[in-house]
């Protein structure tokens, strides 16, 4: 698959910071992420944009990185960041026990929960409860496959795999719900001319973060973003993105 770049010194609307150490060596930090899931990485007339893009370049900005961007398949990202090929995902990774055997993670800082979205009018899906005997769609390689395998009755959901688009089929009524996070899910309709609507309560709470190789080399780039996203968090940086994007604070954890 085609993969394109984008340095972030070239993307309009960067969030100004004070940078945490001098940028005395041009260290340059790849991240991946897929370019195609609104708000939070997406393209918009040729130009890498969203949460995403403007977290790391704060995050850039505080840690003396230079932040290149490559964009592919969300499926494939995982397998980059194994092969070597970025040193990061900023693409809502969810933390779960199996990434976190293989991956060093930084700290959450995006907390929100599992969505269930259903063409509007659909009266017959009112929330998780009802996906029994249901055709789901959900993003390939995405935590949400798993989600909903967990669920008790697993056995009777239908989970189909996208690489993209599954918001379509549903309004479309080729499938009968998808599974999404909720503020991405609320934005999209806010966003989008199809006839969607949000069913129910999040049904499960996810917490995002930036996933690194677990070697030295990996750990120790885990370690100067780690820092970063704390002082951003202080200062109040992660809190202006957010409510740039979403209106409201998804970047802090107000059951904590």
């Amino acid at each position: 698959m085609k993969t394109l770049t984008f340095r972030a010194a070239a993307l309009a609307g960067l969030v100004a910071v004070t940078p945490l150490v001098a940028q005395a060596e041009d260290t340059t930090l790849t991240v991946g992420m897929s370019g195609g899931y609104f708000p939070f990485t997406f393209v918009r007339q040729d130009v890498l944009q969203g949460f995403e893009v403007d977290v790391m370049n704060a995050v850039g900005e505080e840690a003396g990185l230079e932040i290149e961007f490559e964009t592919m398949s969300f499926s494939g990202l995982i397998g980059a960041l194994d092969a070597g090929r970025i040193d990061t995902i900023a693409n809502q990774i969810t933390i779960t026990p199996e990434r976190e055997a293989k991956f060093a993670f930084t700290q959450a800082y995006v907390f929100d929960g599992a969505q269930v979205v259903t063409r509007d009018g659909n009266t017959d899906v009112t929330g998780v409860e009802d996906l029994r005997g249901k055709t789901v769609a959900v993003n390939l390689g995405s935590n949400f496959e798993q989600l909903l395998n967990d669920l008790p009755y697993a056995d009777e959901v239908n989970i189909k795999t996208y690489e993209s688009n599954i918001e379509q089929d549903t309004a479309l009524g080729r499938v009968d719900a998808f599974v999404m996070d909720r503020v991405s899910s609320a934005q999209l309709i806010k966003e989008s001319p199809l006839p969607l609507q949000l069913a129910g309560q999040p049904f499960s709470e996810i917490r995002n973060a930036l996933p690194f190789r677990d070697d030295a080399e990996g750990r120790a780039l885990r370690d100067q973003v780690d820092a970063a996203l704390t002082t951003l968090r202080d200062n109040g940086t992660l809190t202006e993105i957010s409510v740039k994007w979403f209106g409201t604070d998804i970047t802090s954890n107000a059951a904590e």
